[in-house]
């Protein structure tokens, strides 16, 4: 253990615009990132739009490409930090947006069990945005098991879709229900690590209550990890034609009005987190980081030459905004008031360089959690404390409602397969002139 008193967690969230990445370039940026050049031991991604439509809904060996190299920067970070060797613990995908969760390979067997789920949110309840959770009971050395759910999330865009992006969130809290998984052995090497939903944990044990029933986000005894492009603007209209002139600029001043602090004060995740509308009791560290998004191509085409951002080329017709965030739960009120020296520490809060395959910068959270299980209230449960009271119920026919939006996703994966891939495009030929030839030979027949 990295200390006998704090777990150490690293969380990446990362919009990879449907491209592949440049892991060695990801790997340096991510190691020069981490404060003190601190080992994690656990290391989560968030990724989303993680390839194309065609390859996440129809998942599998389609995904194996992308994950693989963000297992090699993850690889290749923990050998620029003297030679850490990190395994993956699980890789789930749904549709569009993926989970991937690794730790030092010395504490794989703190592991005591996995539970996942995802929900779709997109159009017609897909995937093209949605959430995936993954939580992890892991063992302390006290014999206690500490509960860890980590959580990916996609919501709605655009300026004007703030109260989608609330809506949204309300369905993946009433939709996203982690069951247990199955498990088995996985290897450490890179390009042997799991592909999305087919992709399998690290080790072969009973899963946790398989009797029992399912649970939510929210529960009584887990810690609670949010990161994702949630997709939060700064402005609830989109930008005239001259607003790019008062966009932030790299060398404004903290009272100037370009400074990005400026626009941070119309940031509409703050403001609808203090109003109690999305993201129920989770807390985010102060932001010293600009927007985020939305980067030009300008931008990108420099992104490769720069690991340090002296330019902040912007795309006009989109307001800069920090679409990419990472939320946590703090401890409940009993465990700091019992005891005031225990506390989540966020270590760094950051934004990397821009990366050339996206307008999104990744953002990443270094932070330590107290290496002790949140104890079960006795009695009623506690009041105010979100974990015991949810704000919004499982909706019954969650599992319903999920194997029906597969279904749609398998149906839009082909088609997109087959029209926008050359593989595709190539088996939809052949059976396009399969079809003319064959009717031809049955009109000659009948004729």
């Amino acid at each position: 253990m990295a200390s006998t008193e704090s777990l150490n967690i690293l969380v990446i969230t990362f919009n990879c615009a449907r491209q592949l990445l440049q892991p060695d370039l990801f790997a340096r940026r991510l190691s020069k990132a981490l404060p003190d050049s601190q080992r994690p031991d656990i290391i989560l991604l968030s990724l989303q739009e993680i390839a194309p439509i065609a390859y996440c809904f129809l998942g599998g060996s389609y995904l194996a490409p992308f994950f693989q190299r963000f297992q090699h920067a993850i690889h290749s970070a923990g050998e620029a930090l003297g030679g850490a060797e990190y395994v993956n613990v699980i890789t789930r995908n749904l549709g569009m947006t993926a989970c991937v969760v690794s730790v030092l390979d010395k504490h794989q067997e703190n592991i005591q069990w996995i539970e996942t789920g995802g929900v779709g949110v997109g159009l017609q309840e897909m995937g093209n945005k949605g959430a995936v959770g993954v939580r992890l009971g892991y063992g302390t050395s006290n014999s206690e098991v500490l509960e860890l759910t980590f959580m990916a999330a996609h919501l709605a865009p655009m300026e004007e879709g703030l109260q989608r992006r609330n809506e949204d969130w309300q369905n993946i809290v009433r939709g996203l229900v982690l069951t247990p998984t199955t498990t088995k052995v996985i290897s450490k090497s890179p390009k042997q690590q799991p592909a999305g939903e087919e992709g399998e944990p690290l080790l072969e044990r009973q899963p946790k209550g398989t009797n029992q029933e399912p649970k939510g986000v929210y529960t009584p005894n887990s810690h609670l990890i949010l990161a994702g492009d949630l997709n939060y603007r700064t402005s609830s209209t989109r930008p005239q034609a001259s607003a790019h002139l008062l966009f932030p600029k790299p060398n404004a001043q903290p009272h100037d009005d370009d400074h990005f602090h400026s626009l941070l004060q119309n940031d509409q995740l703050s403001r609808e987190l203090k109003a109690g509308r999305t993201c129920h009791g989770l807390s985010e560290a102060p932001i010293d980081f600009p927007p985020t998004y939305k980067y030009s191509k300008k931008a990108q085409l420099l992104a490769d030459e720069e690991d340090t951002m002296t330019t902040w080329d912007w795309s006009k017709h989109r307001w800069p905004s920090w679409c990419d965030r990472i939320l946590y739960l703090d401890l409940p009120a009993r465990m700091r008031s019992e005891d005031p020296g225990v506390g989540i520490e966020v270590k760094k809060y950051t934004a990397l360089p821009l990366m050339p395959m996206s307008d999104h910068q990744p953002v990443v959270l270094a932070m330590s959690i107290p290496l002790r299980a949140i104890p079960t209230v006795e009695g009623d449960s506690e009041e105010g404390d979100v974990r015991s009271n949810p704000p919004f119920g499982i909706d019954p026919r969650w599992r319903e409602k999920r194997l029906v939006a597969r279904r749609k996703e398998i149906v839009v994966g082909i088609l997109a397969y087959l029209l926008t891939t050359w593989v595709g495009c190539g088996i939809l030929l052949v059976l396009i002139v399969d079809g003319v030839v064959g009717w031809y030979l049955v009109k000659g027949m009948l004729g």
